[in-house]
């Protein structure tokens, strides 16, 4: 994978993230010409710059919202990895406006920097909650796969690709549960959970890095991307944290569901799974690649949603379902729950 980025450009939009910084571990000991993140936190830019010290890393104070800062930055840029958002379900939930100028608007802004300046390929990160979405952040979301489905059209004369993909919980990320409920646990308050019996579907950071550069090297226009994977409940991550952190008695108190939320989450919906791409560990969903001849919709249907054997969506219900020990292997591919596990002193989020 390192020799498409061989003396190229990458820009990260919400660069300063937990994904960002897994970008860079991946990337920048490699022979990358320049990586390039693009966030509105001078705090996390600062901090970001005193820990990786790189003359390859460099630094673009701007938000996404603001045509102008994200097109400065994009001049000379090769490849474009989009994980700029707000993600939080309250929050957008509250500020429903917030969530469409970030994650909608701020998609457009981003996307039409990209072509204006000869980007190669740009993948835009999106998530589970996109499909059947019932808060405002994952109609924010699904809004951000259809602007940038509505962009990849008619690129054929430009040398743009642009792709997607959509994941579900990635664990330890900022504002996932896993560190709440860590640092729960260590301040010697009981763990609060929503509803015991929710399932949500569980990749690593790295598994999230693997999707977007498997979509950056197999995408065509207008494709998203999904990766198959497992679930859990959410009383079996609890269980499985405490028993790695040996407190296997610890308080859990039920507090309800929350402003937003499902009891289980789709990666694809059954319209998607009709016509999705089996890949092995992946799912390719192309494009709808119908265009405003109303005629279409009117005397000619779909077949193969009415016909297909697949009678369900792909959720967080019906994967691979985690027990305690498979969601205790998972967890401990997390640095600070190694050292959680080894009895070391660890911050849940670092």
């Amino acid at each position: 994978m390192e020799k498409f980025f061989f003396k190229k450009t990458l820009l990260i939009t919400g660069g300063t993230g937990s994904f960002g910084n897994v970008v860079l571990k991946r990337f920048i000991s490699t022979d990358i010409g320049e990586i390039r993140i693009f966030s509105r936190d001078e705090k996390k830019q600062d901090d970001m710059r005193k820990r990786y010290n790189h003359p390859k890393l460099k630094f673009y104070i701007g938000d996404v919202r603001d045509s102008r800062s994200v097109g400065a930055a994009m001049r000379g840029v090769d490849y474009v990895f989009h994980a700029a958002a707000l993600k939080q379900v309250p929050s957008c939930e509250f500020h429903p406006m917030q969530a469409v100028r970030t994650n909608v608007l701020g998609t457009e802004n981003v996307l039409e920097a990209a072509i204006a300046a000869g980007v190669k390929r740009v993948v835009c990160l999106s998530t589970d909650k996109a499909v059947y979405p019932i808060n405002a952040m994952g109609i924010s979301k699904a809004m951000m796969e259809k602007v940038m489905v509505a962009a990849s059209r008619n690129l054929e004369s430009t040398n743009t690709i642009i792709c997607g993909t959509r994941y579900g919980n990635v664990m330890a990320s900022r504002g996932s549960v896993i560190p709440l409920f860590v640092e729960q646990v260590l301040a010697g308050k009981a763990i609060t959970v929503t509803d015991p019996s929710m399932t949500r579907f569980m990749m690593t950071l790295e598994d999230a890095v693997e999707l977007v550069l498997h979509a950056f090297e197999h995408g065509n226009n207008g494709d998203i991307f999904v990766q198959k994977a497992p679930a859990a409940t959410v009383q079996v991550l609890t269980q499985a944290i405490l028993e790695v952190m040996r407190k296997p008695d610890h308080e859990v108190r039920e507090i309800g569901t929350r402003h937003g939320e499902k009891l289980y989450e789709a990666l694809l919906s059954r319209e998607e799974m009709a016509c999705a791409e089996d890949q092995g560990d992946y799912y390719r969903v192309p494009p709808d690649g119908r265009d405003l001849n109303y005629a279409k919709y009117v005397e000619e249907g779909e077949e193969r949603i009415t016909r297909s054997t697949h009678g369900e969506d792909y959720n967080s219900h019906n994967t691979t379902r985690l027990d305690v020990e498979g969601m205790k292997k998972l967890l401990l591919k997390l640095d600070f729950m190694q050292r959680i596990a080894r009895g070391e002193p660890a911050l849940a989020q670092e």
